[in-house]
């Protein structure tokens, strides 16, 4: 398997981490895009740094690289997932505005119709977003938020984290290892 994995300039970067050791752990051959406003964010929060994306990615582009082999329809992929997903990259995408290689990826992959996740971080959602969010639904993109469920009873941020993560690769119809459904025993 071949996904793309963007990651904007949201705060949540961490999930991203998840995603992305998730994914190394599966085999699975990995893209990653990660924007200027990510790069921002991580200086910001002091959590995760590029290099700990990088080091667990196939291939890493630089967002500013249109040329980039993603940005082509000819070139396959099984999908997209963009995480954290920033309420400016939302827009872009659901106004087909591809000006950085992420929202170019991401408008490659919706018109392929192949399957593209976007997690958006962000609270509270004004109506602008919520719009953003029909008109990728529309589109044929799933929208998905970064909110951990509680019924497996986490001990740990690494616990809420792993949720999400499992959550959103189940789009790929991906199995990540330790995560318990609702009704099955611990």
């Amino acid at each position: 398997m071949r996904l793309v994995v963007g990651v904007s300039g949201g705060s949540g970067i961490p999930y991203a981490l998840s995603v992305l050791r998730a994914l190394h752990g599966l085999g699975v051959e990995t893209h990653l895009i990660v924007s200027s406003g990510a790069k921002r964010v991580m200086s910001a929060e002091g959590g995760p740094q590029l290099s700990d994306l990088t080091a667990l990615a196939s291939v890493t582009h630089e967002d500013r690289d249109l040329a980039a082999s993603v940005a082509s329809g000819s070139f396959r992929t099984d999908g997209m997932l963009v995480v954290p997903c920033s309420a400016g990259t939302l827009a872009k995408v659901a106004h087909g505005f591809a000006d950085n290689l992420l929202s170019r990826a991401a408008h490659v992959t919706l018109k392929e119709r192949r399957r593209l996740v976007l997690v958006v971080r962000e609270d509270p959602l004004p109506r602008p977003m919520l719009e953003n969010m029909l008109k990728v639904f529309d589109a044929g993109a799933t929208v998905m938020t970064a909110s951990p469920g509680f019924y497996h009873s986490p001990g740990s941020v690494e616990e809420l984290l792993h949720f999400v993560t499992a959550r959103v690769l189940d789009q790929f119809g991906l199995d990540v290892p330790g995560f318990r459904r609702w009704g099955e025993a611990p």
